[in-house]
């Protein structure tokens, strides 16, 4: 006979089913994703990167996965600490004000859409209509610093998926120095790789 052998056993807790989540929301949880290898710069200068380093693509949507590296250059210690507070820093749009990093995608026909800056739900909840296209932040920030360099990555899922078309992922940091800079998005690519997709799950 053991100290702890008349505790109470736990009653079953009841299992919870989860709502399947819109599509616009984000990558499916059960897909494993074609993958597009891009390693195209948004932007290069001799101060800044910024650089589409590949695209996940699902059956719905797909991720732009980015990274940048940024270098101190001629600055002060001062001027330099402040930009690494601004860059290791994530934030939205809303937070941020226009220094920070901005990122949006451009269709054939003149549409745009802005990360972060526009909230589908805002239109009627998870369950609302939503036409899209959306541009969610899925995260990022710093990854690392010293007194000579920052670099980073930044995630975005973008919906549906564009499959024609001169699309292009345009991007903008003031507050690092980076004017307003594009790079074309492979979407002549995203139709194999979204059916090379696989699901997680065998029923």
């Amino acid at each position: 006979m053991t100290f702890f052998e008349d505790l109470p056993v736990p009653p079953e807790r009841p299992r919870h089913t989860q709502p399947i989540p819109p599509a616009w929301v984000g990558p499916p949880t059960d897909e494993l994703p074609g993958v597009v290898p891009v390693s195209g710069f948004v932007h290069s200068s001799n101060r800044m990167a910024l650089a589409l380093k590949s695209v996940d693509v699902y059956s719905t949507g797909c991720v732009l996965d980015l990274v940048w590296t940024v270098r101190r250059g001629d600055q002060t210690a001062g001027e330099w600490r402040e930009a690494m507070d601004k860059a290791l820093t994530p934030r939205s749009p809303f937070q941020q004000g226009l220094d920070g990093l901005l990122v949006g995608v451009g269709y054939p026909n003149g549409r745009k859409v802005f990360a972060g800056l526009v909230e589908p739900s805002l239109g009627g909840g998870m369950g609302g209509d939503v036409t899209g296209p959306v541009l969610t932040p899925l995260g990022g920030g710093g990854s690392g610093g010293n007194d000579e360099f920052l670099q980073g990555t930044s995630r975005y899922w973008l919906w549906p998926l564009p499959l024609d078309g001169e699309t292009v992922l345009v991007a903008r940091w003031d507050g690092l120095g980076m004017p307003e800079s594009s790079v074309p998005l492979p979407v002549e690519l995203f139709a194999d790789a979204a059916r090379a997709a696989r699901k997680f799950w065998v029923e």
